[in-house]
């Protein structure tokens, strides 16, 4: 796999819930975190993404929110 992306970090999908168009992946990376994206349900069979399968989050950002507690 080559990507232009530099935030690209390995991981275990912990659960894919699909709703009408689009689902939620949840995929645990180091430290014990955990990265949600929501991707259609298209790529999720396309990508072969189950429960404890191996997965990437490739993070590629065009801009950063900022909040506080």
């Amino acid at each position: 796999m080559k990507l232009s992306a530099r935030n690209v970090v390995p991981g275990k999908v912990l659960s894919v819930t699909k709703g009408a168009t689009t689902a939620h992946v949840r995929i645990e990376i180091a430290g014990g975190q955990v990265v949600t994206s929501a991707i259609t349900n298209e790529a999720v069979e396309e990508l072969g993404l189950v429960e404890g399968g191996k997965a990437y989050a490739v993070i590629k950002a065009s801009d950063v929110m900022v909040a506080v507690d």
